[in-house]
C-alpha cells in the first residue's frame, strides 16, 4: 500500500552536514526523513521556492524532454528502503497511454515531481523499515553515552504542506 505525502521540510543534519527532506503524510503525522545530496537539496530549494535559474538544470531538462516525447509525470514513489538506501521510481504515460517506470534516486524523482506538479507516495513498507531503521539507531544511542538533547539545526526551508 502507498500514501500520499508532501514535503514538510529541508533541513540539515545536525551530525553529518547532510540536507534531509521531511516528507509527511498528507492525511496523518506520519514523517519520513530521507537523506539527499548537496545538489539534489538544491534542485528541490530552488524550486520550492520558485527560483528559476538562468538556464534549465537537469531536473527541468528531464520535465522538459519528457512533455516533448508527449509523455507525462503521472507521480513517483519511494518504493523501498535497503541497507540504509531509499530507492523510487517516476510514473510516466506515454501519449499512447503506456506506462511507464523509470528507476530513480528519491531526490532526483522528488525534484522532478516538483517540476511536473505530481504526487509523490510512499510505499508503507518504507515507512515500517525507517522506523524499525530509527528504532535500532536509538538502541545503540542509548548504549552509548550519547544523550537525547543533541539538537536539530535551523530548517533550510520550511514549506508546509507544499501543494503540487
Amino acid at each position: 500500500m502507498e500514501i500520499e505525502v508532501k514535503i514538510r521540510a529541508l533541513m540539515m543534519d545536525p551530525n553529518s552536514g547532510t540536507p534531509i527532506i521531511i516528507l509527511k503524510d498528507v492525511d496523518s503525522e506520519t514523517m519520513l526523513p530521507i537523506w539527499v545530496g548537496a545538489y539534489e537539496a538544491n534542485a528541490i530549494a530552488l524550486e520550492i521556492e520558485k527560483v528559476a535559474p538562468q538556464r534549465p538544470m537537469t531536473h527541468d531538462l528531464l520535465r522538459n524532454l519528457i512533455v516533448e516525447m508527449g509523455a507525462s509525470v503521472v507521480r513517483v514513489i519511494v518504493t523501498e528502503l535497503r541497507d540504509n538506501t531509499f530507492f523510487a521510481v517516476i510514473e510516466l504515460r506515454t501519449s499512447e497511454g503506456a506506462k511507464l517506470l523509470l528507476d530513480s534516486r528519491p531526490s532526483d524523482a522528488i525534484a522532478l515531481a516538483l517540476r511536473a506538479d505530481c504526487p509523490i507516495y510512499v510505499d508503507m513498507d518504507v515507512i515500517r523499515a525507517s522506523r524499525n531503521a530509527a528504532s535500532s539507531d536509538q538502541d545503540i544511542a542509548s548504549e552509548g553515552d550519547q544523550t537525547d538533547e543533541d539538537e536539530w539545526p535551523d530548517v533550510i526551508g520550511e514549506v508546509g504542506d507544499l501543494p503540487m
